[in-house]
C-alpha cells in the first residue's frame, strides 16, 4: 500500500490542519465510480452513491493516528456500500475498523459520523468533528501535566456547568469541554449503541496553559 502526506482541509482548525498534515498519510481513495452500475442494481439511490463518492474524494485513504477511544477508530476512511432503506435513510462505512470492535465505523444520513451497534449513534454531526475530535486528544494529552480517566457511574460526578463546550468537534454522543486551565472528553457512543453504561468514559486533561486550551 503506497502512503504519501496529506494536504488537510481548509475547513479545520489550524491545531487540526497541523495535526493532519504533520501525522497523518493518504493511501489511494476507492473508487465509487467503478461499483455505481452493481449498487444500482441493487436498488441504491443514486443520490446516496454520489454522497458516498464525494466522501471518498475528501477523505478516502485518509489514516490517522489511534483515537483515545473506540480502540482508535477506523483504520483508513473509506466508503463502502450504502446500505438503508428510503423510510429509514442510509448509512456507509465511514472506514474499517483498527481493531476488533462490536460495532461499525459509519456515516449517517445527514453525514454524521457515528457507530452502529445495537443501534446507531451519532457521535459528531460531521467528520470534521471526529477529525477534530482526535486531533484536540493528541494535542491535550501532549500539554497536560495530568491526565485522568472516569468510567461508567464516576463520570456522572464531573461538574460541566462552569465548562464551555468545544464546538469544532460538533458533538452529539461525544463532546469536549473547555475550563480555566482543563479540557474534559466524553465518551457516550459505546454506551449508548450498545446499551452499555459502564462503557461511558471522560479524560480529563489538567494543568493547560493558554496553548495548551487552545493550540
Amino acid at each position: 500500500m503506497s502512503l504519501h502526506l496529506v494536504d488537510p482541509p481548509e475547513e479545520l482548525t489550524r491545531r487540526a490542519r497541523h495535526f493532519v498534515s504533520a501525522h497523518a498519510l493518504r493511501a489511494a481513495p476507492l473508487d465509487v465510480d467503478q461499483y455505481r452500475k452493481c449498487w444500482l442494481g441493487l436498488g441504491i439511490p443514486a443520490t446516496e452513491i454520489d454522497r458516498a463518492a464525494a466522501y471518498s474524494r475528501r477523505w478516502g485513504g485518509l489514516v490517522l493516528p489511534p483515537a483515545p477511544h473506540y480502540d482508535g477508530g477506523p483504520k483508513i476512511l473509506n466508503p463502502d456500500t450504502p446500505e438503508g432503506s428510503p423510510d429509514e435513510g442510509w448509512w456507509f462505512e465511514a472506514g474499517a475498523e483498527r481493531t476488533a470492535v462490536p460495532y461499525t465505523f459509519m456515516i449517517g444520513p445527514h453525514s454524521e459520523f457515528g457507530v452502529y451497534g445495537d443501534r446507531w449513534t451519532p457521535l459528531h454531526s460531521t467528520i470534521e468533528g471526529w477529525v477534530e475530535s482526535v486531533a484536540l486528544a493528541h494535542h491535550a494529552s501532549s500539554w497536560a501535566k495530568t491526565i485522568t480517566k472516569l468510567t461508567g457511574q464516576d463520570v456522572d460526578t464531573l461538574q460541566l456547568d462552569a465548562l464551555e463546550g468545544v464546538p469544532e468537534v460538533a458533538g452529539l454522543a461525544d463532546t469536549w469541554w473547555r475550563g480555566a486551565d482543563s479540557l474534559v472528553a466524553i465518551y457516550t457512543g459505546e454506551a449508548e449503541c450498545m446499551t452499555a453504561p459502564q462503557c461511558r468514559t471522560a479524560f480529563i486533561y489538567s494543568g493547560l496553559d493558554t496553548w495548551g486550551l487552545h493550540g
